[in-house]
């Protein structure tokens, strides 16, 4: 391998031999990556997300270290990526640079994560540094947005910092014309542990102060949980909304019918999820991947 191959997908087991030989294949394939738009004519989207390892999350159900095995992860992101009605996907750097070389995002949405500082279970988790994608760099490779995790705890110094980071990546994103996703939650400590409270007050009260982070929200766009209550919740903003998958628990079935009913809500326009539909309990990624993309694109996808 070459500069000047940089179209040419690697395989997955050759991705550390680039990486060492060649780095510059990174930066090379950023440039010449085939964007798209944001949104296609329905104005909706499904990401994939791959955000989690970054944060220390690898757990999946009763699986503790379920998202350990990188080239696994990858497998799985690329099987995902290639199914009919998937716009994009979520991650750090170190996951769509993977994904770059791959050949896996080309005509796709890909936006990037920008802080992962809040390590789970870390006593510093809810002062949620931006320390992944910051808004010039996702501008200069030509991502299509970032996102941001906005935990808000009252009992939490350290949310005051991740207000202000987030406010300012806000901005940022919106003077760049850029979609600036943030995921905000209302968040309490229990036995140490860090939890989101997941009723529809808290979500809704949760969105109201995301939606007034920045300058500018022309290019804001909210991740929300699906929750009891879920039209309460989006009668509270305006600002287009993309449903989280959350931890994957119970029956795929009933999941699968809950995003259904929250995409029915106008200023929902689609779904961002990673575990639920990387890690199915049959494994059969590339179905779970259709069923949410017949959900969110309807005979489209």
């Amino acid at each position: 391998m070459t500069a000047g191959t940089t179209t040419v997908p690697v395989a997955v087991d050759d991705l550390t031999e680039v990486r060492v030989r060649e780095p510059h294949r990174i930066a090379t394939g950023w440039a010449a990556r085939r964007r798209r738009p944001l949104v296609g004519d329905d104005g909706r989207l499904l990401l994939v997300a791959a955000d989690h390892p970054a944060r220390g999350a690898l757990g999946v159900r009763a699986d503790p270290l379920a998202m350990a095995d990188r080239r696994e992860l990858l497998t799985r992101l690329v099987t995902a990526l290639g199914r009919p009605g998937v716009d994009g996907v979520l991650g750090t750097p170190d996951v769509l640079d993977d994904l770059l070389l791959l050949g896996a995002l080309e005509d796709k949405v890909a936006v990037g994560s920008m802080n992962r500082g809040g390590l789970q279970g870390a006593s510093f988790e809810l002062d949620d540094r931006f320390t992944a994608y910051d808004a010039p760099r996702i501008a200069a490779l030509g991502l299509e947005g970032g996102k941001m995790l906005t935990r808000i705890c009252l009992d939490d110094i350290g949310t005051a910092a991740t207000l202000q980071a987030s406010a300012d990546a806000v901005t940022a994103l919106a003077d760049a014309g850029l979609m600036a996703m943030v995921e905000p939650f209302l968040s309490v400590r229990r036995d140490g542990r860090v939890g989101n409270l997941l009723d529809a007050e808290s979500v809704l009260r949760s969105a109201a102060i995301a939606a007034g982070l920045g300058a500018s929200s022309a290019h804001t766009w909210l991740k929300l949980p699906v929750v009891d209550g879920l039209e309460q919740v989006m009668a509270g903003t305006t600002l287009p909304t993309l449903l989280l998958g959350g931890d994957p628990v119970g029956d795929p079935a009933d999941t699968y019918a809950a995003w259904g009913r929250g995409l029915a809500l106008p200023a929902v326009r689609g779904l961002v999820v990673g575990r639920a539909l990387l890690y199915p309990p049959d494994g059969d990624v590339a179905a779970a991947v259709d069923v949410a993309a017949g959900l969110v694109h309807g005979g489209d996808s």
